[in-house]
């Protein structure tokens, strides 16, 4: 345990990905068998830990601490673990727990012996670990690490290409020892899963202005970017496997789509939820995403669609190294012959000009379109976001002026900062004209910013509601956000797609903020 907490503090105050990279590299390099494994699969969310972390600390803080200074530490800190980790007493010779132990003894431990048990690890277990011990059977590290950038640091401890680990990823289960073995040279292949696996996932870049600029028209295939989630879905063997970009399998909160699918191939797409032709609003395919078992009435109301723009393999043939416009004939005939359930093509566009192609852009908007997709005709399928092949040009943000009216702290290094700001604007008219809450936001802004913001809602706390502070309302905050639809879960009937603040208007007054009816008539018919 005491490897695995030392990495995860690391980690959390590391900001680069260079030295994040470096950490993990020394860790898989330096922990033993099988500790390093069940790590790796606690950065990568491949354990599933099912311990009930807020009521077990509620019990033991309650019988242990006085309930106002534990609240009052919890305030201050942020964090409920957080705040017992650093509340608990140390022992004065501890004898810390292997994360194996843990593990181990979580897979067959009665809940009525959790409480026992976790009080018996805090007690061998210094500040930082018994915070790491709590992050993890939590199942919320936030260190900043994806899976993707843990397996990379795999790869380069020990001299291997990320996407030959990511293709053998889906047939090993934790601690990996037989993964390891194969890694260190004590094995010269890997058993072969029976199971469909993932396949390194090809991404694209921005499209910036001087990309645009030296843009040859008949180098590129051209498709519309579609607002859903980018999965793969791979069919073969009696089976078939729905995988998320970062290789997460998802098949269970899909279950409709994989069993439309019995076919024996690895195709690439957008899935989306379709009625009668029309793709749904994202705010439709989120209430499918990480249900594990969708009810009948789930699926019949928010139906699964793959719309496909790839082939990596049919039938056995890796298609991969073929260049793009002969992966998509072959697709095409695929799809002709064998016509898959639910799926369809994302049709390829075709332009006369630059002119027309900037022009079809501007109106994605206005179509509930996300964006354009340009992909050079001679790519081949590359695995990760090799440059200069594959273009994403989204439609521009929109943007608001909001207000500022509550502050929560952050977590890990944010959690002595206000960081998370909710922002609100006005409804009515005369008297009657009030504030209310549309969004959400903690990204956008720079350190600096930060500590300025911090500063404000300190000096213009109202009330004080557990972590969440309300604020005077006279900050205005440029909001951009990627898209805006109606929303029965909110009160004021919208709700923002990834918002995140543009700009802080400490120039502006809190009066000339933007209205909800302006937000409405944001949304596309």
């Amino acid at each position: 345990m005491k490897n695995f907490a030392m990495l995860l503090d690391r980690l959390t105050y590391t900001p680069s990905r260079l030295g994040k990279l470096t950490l993990m590299r020394h860790y898989f390099q330096n922990t033993p068998d099988p500790e390093r494994g069940y790590g790796l699969a606690a950065l990568t969310d491949g354990l599933a830990v099912s311990f009930p972390v807020r009521r077990v600390i509620t019990e033991l803080a309650a019988g242990r601490f006085d309930p106002e200074l534990f609240r009052l530490s919890r305030d201050y800190v942020g964090d409920t673990a957080e705040t017992l980790a650093l509340i608990w007493p140390t022992a004065a010779a501890p004898d810390p727990p292997l994360l194996s132990d843990v593990v181990q003894t979580l897979a067959t431990l009665p809940k009525a012996k959790y409480a026992e048990a976790l009080a018996g690890w805090l007690n061998r277990l210094d500040a930082v670990g018994r915070w790491a011990l709590l992050k993890f059977l939590g199942g919320a590290l936030r260190v900043g690490v994806s899976a993707r950038l843990a397996k990379t640091a795999l790869a380069e401890a020990f001299g291997r290409e990320v996407e030959e680990i990511e293709e053998k990823w889906h047939g090993q289960t934790p601690p990996y020892a037989e993964l390891f073995d194969w890694l260190e040279g004590r094995r010269d292949h890997l058993p072969v899963s029976e199971a469909p696996v993932f396949k390194p996932i090809m991404l694209s870049v921005p499209l910036e202005a001087a990309d645009f600029d030296t843009l040859v028209l008949d180098d590129f295939s051209y498709e519309w970017k579609w607002d859903g989630i980018r999965v793969q879905m791979a069919g073969g063997r009696g089976d078939t496997r729905i995988f998320s970009r970062g290789a997460e399998d998802i098949t269970a909160s899909f279950p409709d789509l994989a069993h439309a699918f019995p076919h024996h191939a690895t195709v690439d797409g957008e899935l989306l939820v379709l009625r009668q032709g029309h793709v749904a609003p994202f705010a439709d395919l989120q209430q499918r995403l990480n249900r594990k078992a969708p009810s009948t009435a789930m699926m019949q109301k928010y139906p699964a669609h793959l719309r496909l723009y790839d082939a990596l393999d049919i039938e056995g043939e890796d298609l991969r190294a073929l260049p793009l416009v002969a992966r998509r004939d072959r697709l095409e005939d695929w799809f002709a012959r064998v016509r898959p359930r639910h799926c369809d093509l994302s049709p390829v566009l075709t332009f006369a000009s630059k002119e027309e192609l900037r022009a079809t852009w501007q109106a994605t908007r206005d179509e509930g379109i996300e964006g354009l997709m340009l992909k050079r005709k001679d790519s081949p399928y590359l695995a990760g976001r090799p440059k200069g092949h594959w273009f994403k040009w989204k439609r521009a943000a929109l943007t608001a002026d909001c207000v500022l009216v509550y502050a929560q702290r952050g977590s890990g290094k944010r959690s002595s900062f206000y960081s998370d700001f909710t922002f609100a604007c006005w409804q009515g008219e005369g008297e009657g004209r009030h504030l209310v809450p549309v969004g959400k936001a903690y990204s956008g802004f720079t350190d600096a910013e930060l500590l300025r913001l911090d500063k404000f809602v300190r000096a213009h706390t109202i009330e004080r509601f557990g972590p969440v502070r309300s604020v005077e309302p006279k900050l205005v905050l440029e909001v951009a956000f990627d898209g805006i639809q109606t929303s029965s879960r909110h009160k004021s009937g919208i709700a923002m797609r990834f918002p995140r603040i543009a700009r802080i208007r400490w120039d502006k007054p809190a009066a000339e903020a933007d209205t909800v009816e302006t937000l409405r008539r944001m949304i596309s018919s």
